[in-house]
């Protein structure tokens, strides 16, 4: 069988991507799973880090966006499957950017949220292939596009 690339991507304050990558190995599931950086500071602090220092948080923020987009832009297109995650605790609008950003390109998107945020996210659910509640459903889904089986 093949090996398929998931990237996961979006809300970084639960264990939902270790939900997701214990319920594949579980089954054996051919699965490399890809994900941007989790560390909520180095991911701020990436730019300034290596770059140099910014006295203007703009150009601090705009410096690490753009070495992240490096990592994210490169993960998304190798991607087979994205993954994005969508907690109700904060606004995660690089995950929207992600679910966008796959959309464009036309890899399957597979959108994990709670319903009580299906409102706000509904343009976001109406572009995914399949909008889930629970990681356990992300693997079902993934067992049965990889394998055939429910």
């Amino acid at each position: 069988m093949e090996n398929w690339n998931v990237y996961l991507s979006g809300e970084i304050h639960t264990d939902w991507r270790e939900r997701i990558e214990q319920g594949a190995r579980d089954l054996n599931l051919p699965v490399t799973f890809t994900a941007p950086v989790t560390d909520h500071d180095d991911s701020d602090d990436c730019g300034t880090d290596i770059l140099g220092t910014e006295a203007d948080p703009f150009w601090k923020d705009n410096k690490g966006a753009r070495i992240n987009a490096i990592r994210t832009r490169t993960l998304i297109e190798r991607a087979d499957i994205v993954v994005v995650r969508f907690g109700d605790k904060y606004k995660q609008w690089n995950a929207a950017f992600d679910a966008g950003y796959a959309a464009a390109l036309g890899t399957p998107l597979i959108v994990l949220h709670d319903p009580a945020i299906n409102h706000p996210l509904k343009e976001i659910d109406a572009a995914a292939n399949a909008t889930a509640q629970t990681p356990e459903q992300v693997v079902r889904i993934l067992r049965y596009v990889i394998t055939g089986e429910l």
